[in-house]
């Protein structure tokens, strides 16, 4: 064996190690939860797995109002800014017109400023207009908050598309919609699913806007319920875990059924990059 082939094994090995070690190291704390989820509730109850716990905390903790709220705030941010952001992103990577940069630039403050400086300047705005304490006032704000990437992604997607066939489409006497939903986005599936993905990892996570924005019990999302569910049962490990189990296995089970083209989207938009 010569040594450049040791050295490329060796290489190859510390690759592996290093892999490993990181992913254990990210994946301890998700194990914890789940094997704490699965821990009796009571001392001295007999060992085991305690699948019901899950069942306890979905009926004591009320979850099944709160990720049905979630469910419907980040579908419609979701659907809202992708069709959004393919709109704005086309334009500006496509298109020369005037002041383009500035507006594309300006669009991008929506990514520099944290929503904790304008939420309570928000707050405010939609309480003079009723809209607080509403649907109205979790999607919209976040609507606004993921236009800003998405038009940011979308567009390094539509500078990087084939122009042979935006032309050869254009020849057909293809209008600009055409070329968008009919050839563009078909062939930007990895990355329209990445910006997707993301979007709605983004707002099912969200926390302070649901906080400031809503009182009624009844449209608490599944974070704000998940904190209120701790105020109950500070001792219960057991079902705490349980609970944040559940409001955790739709992002789980969106990234496992979607992981090809997200990690398709994520190396090609490194790659553009």
């Amino acid at each position: 064996m010569s040594a450049r082939t040791g050295s490329i094994r060796l290489e190859r090995a510390s690759g592996y190690v290093i892999l490993a070690l990181a992913g254990a190291f990210a994946l301890y704390p998700v194990v914890l939860i789940v094997f704490t989820a699965l821990r009796p509730e009571t001392v001295g109850a007999s060992g085991g797995l305690h699948f019901e716990n899950f069942a306890a905390a979905w009926e004591e903790g009320n979850f099944g109002s709160y990720l049905g709220n979630s469910a419907i705030v980040a579908v419609s941010v979701v659907l809202i800014s992708a069709v959004l952001a393919s709109l704005t992103g086309y334009a500006f990577g496509t298109m020369r017109f005037p002041g383009s940069n500035v507006l594309f630039y300006l669009l991008l403050l929506g990514m520099m400023v944290p929503s904790e400086a304008v939420v309570v300047p928000l707050y405010f705005d939609l309480r003079s207009l009723d809209l607080t304490n509403s649907y109205v006032s979790l999607i919209f704000p976040q609507v606004a908050q993921s236009l800003a990437f998405g038009t940011f992604w979308m567009r390094a997607y539509f500078r990087s598309a084939s122009r042979d066939v935006v032309e050869a489409a254009r020849m057909d006497g293809a209008g600009h919609f055409r070329i968008l939903w009919s050839i563009l986005l078909p062939m930007g599936r990895p990355a329209v699913i990445t910006m997707v993905m993301l979007v709605f990892m983004w707002t099912w996570n969200e926390f302070l806007l649901p906080l400031v924005m809503i009182q009624d019990e009844a449209l608490r999302t599944a974070p704000l319920g998940l904190s209120n569910f701790k105020g109950q049962y500070t001792a219960g490990t057991s079902l705490l875990a349980a609970g944040a189990v559940l409001v955790a296995l739709p992002v789980v089970a969106v990234y496992v059924a979607a992981q090809r083209h997200f990690i398709r989207g994520m190396i090609e938009g490194a790659v553009r990059g």
